[in-house]
Formats: structure tokens, sequence, C-alpha cells
């Protein structure tokens, strides 16, 4: 029915008769000459129908955006000073010989071409949403995206095998997604939230270079980096160590980058997380930012302002200082406002001082608490930070946790504002990094329990293995993470491979040896079978193309994602099912106040 896609009719077809299929974009009439804008998914060319083929006019007189078109014609150049320079198809225009109508089409509900649509409007009418140029090129560079990821790893010896998505629930990570089995009365599968010892089992089974660009499925809250089901690059290979794992995966990810975008992502530097918490207050940090912590918890705790020497004598407390050069530019209601976003991560406030004058000691500072500072402590503080005059300096003071979610969370919210830009704290680049070297648990106050900070399968530092058992807090994993732009885009570890080590993890886990066996047992059986060393990574392809494209979230490169309610609005999901289908899963549903009662 074609011969050419729209978007690649170029000036080289000058001269010849082409057949072509797509959408009306515009209709335009200029005196008696009719223009159509011919859209497929390789972008626009201009039609010129002219009167003088009555028949093929008429029909012409009718369309409208949207109607599904067949055009045959004539490929010739613009007339002098028409050319559009911002498409392929900018040079030539197809001179109409005759034209079908394949399917008229209803008006519709948005013109294609408006960029002020609410994101309820897009993911209603997802259909046509999907058909405008910037979502047809955020899935074409998925698709580039994955097919070199594919490439890559085929030509590094990695074979595609498909896991199961109904699976075993287990207690770890996020809630499952349970699915009823109408066989076995009373009994649920669950959506795999990754295929992780599905993975290490193939590792056992003797397939040392596994992967799979995969769905996983998590019920957990939403945000704009999050979908209830998303896609996963999952990769798991035998027989390489922690640093030849890194190397591999990100020769991978620089070769993606090189291919789609034609971009060096240059040196990825390697950070402790015990670094990265300290400097930023985040394991992902962004690097393009400017900005760091000072640490002054050892500096506060003999101050008469119990806001800082609370914490600063307090185990688990912790206070620091966010430096902010030319800070003191900001209005007090800027700083107000910064104060009530730090309290949605927890803190009570916000502590601040305007740097006037250094020179001036206390009388060149300007803030509510530096009353209650004595000296010493403002000279630490100005010292530390390296504070110079019209410097604005933000304190967080709290439990460890709540300062490094706080003030972390400001550092992103400051360094990615135009301020930031123009002040020189934001430097325009791509920002790759590893985190390594994560701690193996930590402690959850609600059950006074250990938990795994990755998953209870990843491997000890050599030497930590007896710490699993005398003091887990010091433990160290095996497990890194690749970070961009402040995304984490891919984590793993490596894995245990050795039962004793595991049960170890299992014990410091408070998880018993009737519990390991009824929720893993299957893995920790295979691993008897002389299983090798192992490991691995999943990257996130969502968040990989979000970057790319540079979208406001990962919804614009999905094809029908779910809302920050996780529902689907063009096809109403969930939705009821009748009584037949619930009498035949035995399942009785129960309203909200017989359910409290």
């Amino acid at each position: 029915m074609r011969t050419h896609y729209c978007g690649i009719v170029t000036e080289a077809l000058i001269g010849q008769t082409v057949t072509l299929c797509g959408w009306v974009n515009r209709r335009r009439d200029h005196g008696g000459v009719i223009f159509v804008d011919l859209r497929d998914r390789e972008g626009n060319v201009q039609v010129v129908c002219n009167p003088s083929r009555v028949e093929m006019f008429a029909v012409a007189e009718d369309l409208r955006n949207e109607f599904c078109i067949q055009v045959k014609g004539l490929v010739m150049a613009r007339p002098e000073g028409s050319n559009n320079d911002n498409l392929k198809s900018g040079k030539i225009e197809v001179h109409c010989h005759e034209l079908r109508v394949l399917n008229p089409s209803v008006t519709p509900p948005f013109l294609l071409d408006d960029e002020n649509l609410s994101e309820t409007t897009r993911l209603t009418h997802r259909v046509l949403d999907l058909r405008r140029p910037y979502m047809q090129n955020n899935l074409m560079l998925r698709y580039k995206v994955a097919m070199n990821v594919r490439k890559f790893l085929d030509e590094h010896g990695f074979i595609d095998i498909e896991t199961p998505m109904l699976t075993k629930s287990t207690p770890e990570g996020a809630r499952d997604y349970l699915v009823p089995s109408r066989v076995h009365d009373g009994q649920f599968f669950a959506l795999p939230q990754s295929p992780q010892l599905f993975k290490q089992l193939l590792m056992v089974a003797g397939y040392d270079r596994y992967y799979q660009i995969t769905k996983c499925f998590r019920d957990e809250d939403l945000r704009a980096d999050r979908q209830p089901e998303f896609t996963q690059i999952d990769i798991e290979t035998s027989f390489l160590g922690e640093e030849e794992i890194r190397e591999m995966f990100q020769e991978m990810i620089t070769h993606v980058f090189k291919q789609v975008l034609n971009i060096d992502l240059g040196e990825f530097p390697i950070m402790a997380y015990s670094e990265a918490m300290a400097r930023f207050g985040s394991d992902k940090p962004d690097l393009r930012i400017n900005l760091e912590f000072t640490e002054l918890t050892d500096a506060m705790g003999t101050v008469d302002f119990k806001v800082f020497s609370g914490p600063a004598t307090t185990p688990g407390g912790r206070v620091v200082a966010l430096r902010i050069p030319q800070g003191g530019l900001m209005s007090r209601g800027e700083i107000d406002g910064y104060t009530e976003f730090v309290k949605i991560y927890g803190a009570k406030g916000l502590a601040w001082i305007k740097v006037n004058d250094v020179a001036q000691g206390r009388e060149g500072l300007q803030s509510p608490i530096v009353k209650n500072l004595h000296d010493e402590a403002l000279q630490t503080i100005l010292q530390r930070t390296g504070a110079q005059n019209g410097d604005l300096l933000f304190f967080g003071a709290d439990k460890a946790k709540v300062v490094n979610d706080s003030i972390g969370a400001l550092r992103l919210k400051i360094g990615l504002s135009d301020f930031a830009k123009t002040q020189g704290l934001f430097e325009s680049r791509w920002a790759p990094m590893w985190v390594v070297d994560f701690p193996m648990f930590e402690f959850d106050e609600e059950s006074s329990r250990y938990t795994a900070v990755h998953h209870p399968f990843t491997a000890p530092k050599d030497g930590h293995e007896d710490w699993m058992v005398t003091a887990p807090e010091k433990c160290i994993a095996k497990g890194y993470d690749m970070v961009l732009n402040g995304w984490e885009i891919g984590g793993g570890s490596v894995r245990i491979h050795q039962a004793d080590v595991q049960q170890k993890v299992f014990d410091a886990l408070k998880i018993t040896p009737e519990e390991a066996q009824l929720k893993f047992g299957f893995l920790l059986d295979a691993l008897q079978y002389g299983a090798p060393p192992h490991g691995g990574l999943a990257f996130g392809l969502d968040r990989i193309v979000t970057l790319m494209t540079g979208a406001d979230s990962i919804r614009d490169v999905i094809a029908f994602p779910k809302t920050q309610r996780a529902q689907c609005l063009l096809t109403q999901a969930p939705s009821p099912v009748d009584e037949k289908q619930l009498r035949e899963l035995h399942i009785r549903l129960r309203t909200p106040a017989a359910s409290a009662s």
C-alpha cells in the first residue's frame, strides 16, 4: 500500500512517484490549492493537492485532522524560499495524483500539537497521545536502546532466557501483587518483583551468562520515576568478580549512549556509600550540583541551642551545614519556602545564617540562631564551610536519616533551580558514577530487627562473614549501584553461593531455618549442587530512556503507563469483576467497614 514512510521522503527522490500512507496532521486551503501535512511514525511530509485533478481535489476538500489516507504523487522540490529546515522532508513536497481515504476520523478531543495538555487527558486518550511526535520519538528511542543492549549482550555471550510471571510470594522487598489460583483453593501466585531467584537458579544450572528485558511488578507508593509494572534489563553472570562485572556493564551503558545519542559519558567515578551519605546525604548523588554537606556533629555538643546540641549528643544524631554561595540574595520568603519543603522529609524546621561580612565575626552574621551559638562554634562553622561574604548557610539537625533525607532533598531542589544555574552551582553535563560498598544490613526500629539493604542473597565483603553474627551493622556488601544525574539506573551485587554464609545472613535477619526453607527452599536446595560464584545487576530501562529523552516522568517513555494512583485511564483498570469469577476463585469481598470490624 505504500512505497516509503512520510518522514524519509527527501530530495533524493525528486522526480520519482511515491505512495504514502498516514494521518492528516493538518489541512490548509491556500487560494484553491490544498496543502496536507501527512504524518506517520517517521515524521511529516507536505502534500500538494491541485484543483486541476478534479476527482482527487474533491476528496481533499473533505479531509479533516486524523483522517487515515493514502497518497500517490510526484516528489518535487519546494519553491525557492519555502524550505522547512525542521523536517527531513523539508526541501520537497509531494504533488498528489491520487488520494484515497482509508478511514475517516471523528473530531479528536485535542489537537496533537497542543503542548499544554493535562496528563489526565493524555492518558485517557493515550492512543491519540501516542501519535504525537514527542511520544513517537520517545518510543522509537526506547526501541533503539533495547536493541543496542541486546546486540552488546549477544556479542558478549549472553543468552536471553525467560523466567516465570506466576511465581511464589517472598517476604523481602516491596509488597507483592498477588494472583489467586482457581485450581488450588486459597492459594496465590505472586507477580515477580524481579527475576532474582530464578536468575540465580540459572547460574546453578550452568547458563553462565543470562539476560532478559522483562516486566517486574511492585505494589508500592508511586512517583515520577516509579510504576507498578516496569521494565528491567536483568543480567546475571558466573565466574566474574565485583570489579569485572562493573567494568563490563559500564562498557555496555557507555556503548548504548554512544550508539543512540552519540554521547560519550566519560569517566565513572567510584564512591563508597559512606562517602556519598557523608557528602550528599544520598546514595544516588547528582554530581552536576556543586553543593555538599559540611559535618558539624562533633562541634555542636556544647552549644546552648538544643536544636543542635540534642542531635549532636544523641547516638544516631547528625548536624550538618549546606553552604549556598551567594545565597544571601535569597529573600526571606524563599527561605520560608525551603523551610516548608524540608518538613516533607521529616525535618522540624530549617535553621539558617546569612553571612554578610566574615571579617566582622558574630556581628557580620544575620540569623535568629546566632545568639545561641558560642564564638568557638561560630568560628568552626565558618571555617569548615569556607563561608564567604554573601553566602547562605542552611542547617540540618536531627536523626541522621532525617538530616540526610531533608537536606539531601534541599540540595537537589536548590541545585536544580534557576538560581543555581545562574550562580554556576550546576553543571550542564552527564554525570555517571558508581556507588559501592553498601552496608549489608540496616536496623529497622519498628520491628527491632535488621533488614537487608539490597536483598538477603547479597554476598558480604571477604572477611566480613563473622560480623554478621557479632556486629551486623559493620558488614559491608559486595553491592553496587550505577547512578546517572542523580537517578539510580542500575543496581546489583555479587551473590552468596555458599550455604554456610547464606545461613549467617538468615541468622542476622532473624529468619529461622524453617522460614528460610518455606520461603526460599528451592534456591537453598539448588545451592547445594556445586553453585558457582556469580553476580549481576539490573538496569531500569524506563529510567534510562527517561534520562535520554529529557522527559519529566517515566510515564512519557512507556506506551501504556499507570497513573500515580496505579490506574490505567485508557482501559479503566483496575475494575470490578463479576460474581461468577469471584466464586470460581473462592473469593468473597467484604466492605471496608466489615473488614475493620
